[in-house]
């Protein structure tokens, strides 16, 4: 059903229900709310879930190994379902992109906002850190590759519907064209030419689903700080959404270390 919601493919939870009835012996009542347990547990996870099924964060441990086990055999399994990723072969993870010109739609840092989360955010942000939900994201290449390019053409259209084509054709992807390293991901420009780094920090799941920053990026956030900006896009497979984030990241999130490096004496 997840699938096929982000396919915007029609199905019917009504019928769904009844066969899990007949199938498992459990009350219409009791399997709705296992659904909206699962919600929950996809949330805290990164991963997107059905939106007529409200998270319910009620539940047991071994409800998240059930799902961790399920992603973990189907890692590639928004693919072929989604439009937003729009990948050739998840194996080579090659993606076509965006449609040019299509400008992201940019909202308010969640914590900025007046309306509450839908679950109990501290509780969501302890099971996406026990369970390194930032980690997985960052193994998917295919999804930073197509978050990059989301914000690359993003950038092209906000400086050509200013009326600055000329920046706009130099807009540079450096992660993809220059490597890694450089502490940012897109070499872009405000519209009086001034220099605009950007760091794009990418997910599926929910906006406060969290993400690795390396100390070369947050270095470079420092060093650069009128220029440096953090895009996070989320709901990536659904339909795309960003916030921004400017210096220091520590006025707007914790920084937990998640490694040492060790020298010996």
């Amino acid at each position: 059903m997840l699938a096929d919601d982000i396919a915007r493919v029609p199905y019917n939870k009504a019928a769904h229900n009844r066969v899990l009835q007949d199938r498992i012996g459990r009350g219409r009542g009791s399997i709705e709310f296992k659904h909206q347990n699962i919600s929950a547990v996809l949330l805290g996870l990164g991963q997107p879930w059905i939106p007529g099924y409200k998270p319910a964060a009620n539940f047991q441990i071994a409800l998240v190994d059930g799902v961790l086990r399920w992603l973990d055999r189907n890692e590639d399994w928004l693919a072929p379902h989604t439009n937003q990723l729009r990948l050739r072969d998840p194996a080579a993870a090659s993606w076509i992109g965006p449609a040019t010109g299509a400008l992201l739609e940019f909202g308010p840092i969640p914590t900025q906002r007046n309306e509450p989360p839908p679950v109990d955010a501290e509780f969501m942000a302890k099971i996406g850190l026990k369970y390194d939900v930032a980690q997985r994201d960052a193994r998917n290449r295919a999804l930073g590759k197509a978050g990059e390019e989301r914000v690359l053409s993003h950038e092209r259209a906000r400086l050509a519907s200013a009326g600055r084509a000329d920046l706009a054709r130099e807009v540079r992807w450096t992660s993809a064209e220059d490597g890694d390293g450089y502490g940012y991901d897109i070499s872009s420009f405000e519209a009086d030419g001034t220099e605009r780094l950007l760091e794009v920090k990418t997910t599926n799941g929910w906006e406060r689903t969290p993400f690795h920053i390396t100390a070369n990026e947050l270095s470079v956030a420092e060093n650069k700080r009128d220029h440096w900006h953090l895009i996070r896009l989320w709901d990536f497979a659904r339909q795309p959404r960003a916030f921004c984030l400017r210096p220091p990241l520590n006025a707007h999130a914790d920084l937990s270390p998640t490694s040492f490096l060790a020298s010996l004496r």
